[in-house]
């Protein structure tokens, strides 16, 4: 038989704010391109960052339907690896201390961090709360690659 499991607002709501209460203050989301490890306890190897941005000092307010949104994230500084032509397949969201707890993918669609234009596009950030999960926005800046302005909607961080 399927899995079915349903859960109530108030349980997913404790789960939503756990997840502010793990990452803390000024947490860190490290976009990236290169295949995402197995999970967030896996060393990055081969992967290239492509930049990191600090979430505020207060990571979200408490969840609500058991939707968390996140408070603002500040504008981050892309790396030398955001070259032309670089995509970013997937994120993580760390401590501010550097403890990753949080893994997912990024893309146009289907996704969990969702790029709403193509790397080489500039464009303002977007904001999307969505029904089942995190949701966030940033507009990473960048002086070395095409990474500046893209657009990027974090969403489903958790299920």
């Amino acid at each position: 038989m399927a899995s079915n499991l349903k859960y109530s607002a108030a349980l997913k709501n404790a789960q939503q704010n756990a997840i502010t209460s793990t990452l803390g203050a000024n947490a860190v989301l490290e976009i990236y391109s290169g295949s995402q490890p197995a999970n967030p306890d896996t060393a990055i190897s081969s992967q290239v960052l492509l930049a990191s941005l600090t979430c505020n000092a207060t990571f979200a307010p408490a969840a609500s339907g058991g939707v968390l949104t996140l408070n603002a994230i500040a504008n981050g500084t892309g790396t030398a690896g955001a070259g032309g032509g670089t995509v970013a397949t997937w994120y993580r969201l760390k401590t501010s201390g550097g403890t990753a707890h949080i893994d997912g993918t990024v893309g146009i669609s289907g996704a969990d961090l969702f790029r709403t234009s193509s790397p080489s596009n500039g464009g303002a950030a977007s904001a999307s709360t969505a029904s089942s999960g995190v949701a966030c926005s940033s507009a990473p800046t960048n002086t070395a690659a095409e990474l500046t302005g893209t657009d990027l909607v974090v969403d489903r961080c958790a299920r």
